[in-house]
């Protein structure tokens, strides 16, 4: 029987399961500049899934999670057919069985140093969303505690960053309070058990949905596509560390003069290749497991 397809993203797709369940597939593609390559990224959807499952472990105590499973064996049936050829080898380690959120309309953003789109707001006025911050602070410098900054989830163009008197508008003042009391704590607990690892975690986006009642963690947490890690070796305030995401992949696309517009020029296998290493690098040192030991490793 095959599973009714309810969502489609760059990355994953979500398939009604039944008995208010949901089957979420990561798959291997990756986008840059809002547009999707044509070449996947070898392992890609593995580490993100194991990653997630990772992170779910330690934040347990945080809050609960939309997740049932990841073992292959517990997927509805209609999984295999999503595998091809490989049947459910070709989903394992990529899918998970979740229950249905109610989701918030929110991005719950947590910044722990000053980068990206924060430190072009901090450089134009000396804020971040809206709120001000200390004078003289350097790009990528730690900030003195972490921040909750929220943006709305776009359907179309951009996520729009918000303040948190803007997130209590959107959703009421308890459940944007709850939001924020979880995703700071579960990003301190995360940076923590990272920078034990020698990763930092910059900043990270959390999903959340209510289930039974209880606000949740949701779709994929703490991952290389939802944060930013930087080896804690070679971050120096005032500079922008090298991450363990699509970094190789945007550098290389930036040099080729291209217009941002589809379609994409082909990335070369050496592009490839380096893109790959640093997700199953990030997963290995992050966790401390070995990428192999996960679901639908090639034997």
């Amino acid at each position: 029987m095959s599973l009714e397809l309810v969502h489609a993203g760059k990355v994953r797709e979500l398939y009604d399961a039944g008995d208010d369940l949901l089957l979420m597939v990561a798959s291997d593609r990756i986008s840059a500049f809002d547009v999707i390559l044509a070449e996947p990224i070898p392992d890609k959807g593995r580490v993100l899934t194991a990653m997630t499952i990772h992170w779910l472990g330690l934040l347990a105590d945080v809050a609960p999670s939309h997740l049932v499973s990841v073992d292959p064996a517990d997927l509805p049936t209609g999984a295999a057919l999503l595998g091809g050829d490989a049947g459910l080898d070709g989903v394992a380690g990529r899918a998970m069985l979740v229950r249905k959120a109610e989701m918030l309309p929110l991005e719950c953003i947590v910044r722990g140093y000053l980068v990206g789109s924060g430190w072009a707001e901090y450089e134009k006025s000396g804020t971040l969303h809206g709120a001000p911050l200390p004078s003289g602070l350097q790009q990528a410098q730690r900030l003195p505690e972490p921040l909750f900054t929220p943006s709305t989830k776009a359907t179309e163009g951009h996520d729009e960053n918000i303040s948190f008197d803007e997130a209590v508008d959107l959703v009421g003042k308890e459940l944007a309070s709850q939001a924020r009391d979880i995703s700071v704590e579960a990003y301190r607990r995360a940076a923590a058990a990272a920078e034990r690892n020698g990763i930092i975690v910059a900043d990270t986006k959390f999903e959340l949905g209510v289930i039974d009642g209880k606000l949740s963690l949701c779709d994929e947490v703490l991952t290389p596509d939802s944060s930013r890690f930087w080896p804690a070796d070679e971050w120096k305030p005032g500079t922008n560390p090298p991450s363990f995401d699509k970094q190789p992949v945007r550098d290389w696309l930036a040099g080729t003069g291209w217009d941002k517009k589809p379609p994409p020029p082909p990335l070369p296998p050496e592009v490839v290749t380096a893109t790959s290493e640093r997700y199953v690098t990030a997963y290995e040192r992050i966790s401390g497991k070995s990428l192999s030991d996960w679901y639908g490793a090639k034997r």
